[in-house]
């Protein structure tokens, strides 16, 4: 009788972003509700990072959108939070990370290197209008559906709001400094 061969099924890995919770005290979400709750959606390894709204995890379910869209009804339903859920794989995670237009900002100022994560990919049109809307020292480089920006005196008194970005982009979207970002890699990494 022959040697059988077991082939383990590689689960994905996505890291999630929850838009604009626990933030200056708005849209209270526990991280340990919601580590319980993707459990019990029947999520695996379910690991969240900072107190942000920043989630890995594994699934087979195929279809990003549509899991963002019951991941965002369960949190409404269940830890009564409305927020939009934006889910990208370990690889679409490694590319913005290997994208970065700005390694110098990154090593030297992590914390003012911001990607703003979108729902859709804004036009060629939509990305230039954002561009030509900053007034001040920010620099920003569009990439499908990331945007990095550099904020060279802060994001806190800057004009490049989010609301700005997303009238410009015709998207919504929900931002993480570099250290954040290089962070959620690291941990997708491991999972």
């Amino acid at each position: 009788m022959g040697r059988m061969a077991f082939v383990r099924k590689t689960v994905p890995v996505y890291i999630g972003l929850l838009r604009a919770v626990n933030v200056g005290g708005a849209n209270p979400v526990s991280m340990d509700d919601l580590r319980t709750l993707l459990t019990r959606m029947r999520l695996e390894g379910v690991q969240t990072l900072l107190q942000s709204g920043n989630v890995v995890f594994r699934t087979d379910e195929p279809a990003a959108a549509s899991l963002e869209h019951r991941l965002e009804e369960r949190i409404a339903r269940d830890l009564r939070v409305r927020t939009d859920v934006f889910l990208r794989t370990t690889d679409e995670w490694s590319s913005i990370v290997r994208g970065n237009p700005f390694p110098e900002e990154a090593a030297s100022a992590p914390g003012r290197l911001i990607v703003t994560t979108l729902k859709r990919a804004p036009s060629l049109e939509q990305w230039r209008a954002l561009t030509a809307a900053i007034k001040g020292p920010e620099r920003m480089t569009g990439v499908d559906r990331a945007a990095y920006i550099v904020y060279p005196d802060g994001t806190g008194r800057s004009r490049l709001t989010p609301d700005v970005i997303e009238r410009h982009l015709a998207t919504r979207g929900t931002s993480r400094n570099w250290n954040t970002v290089t962070k959620l890699a690291d941990l997708s990494a491991r999972l």
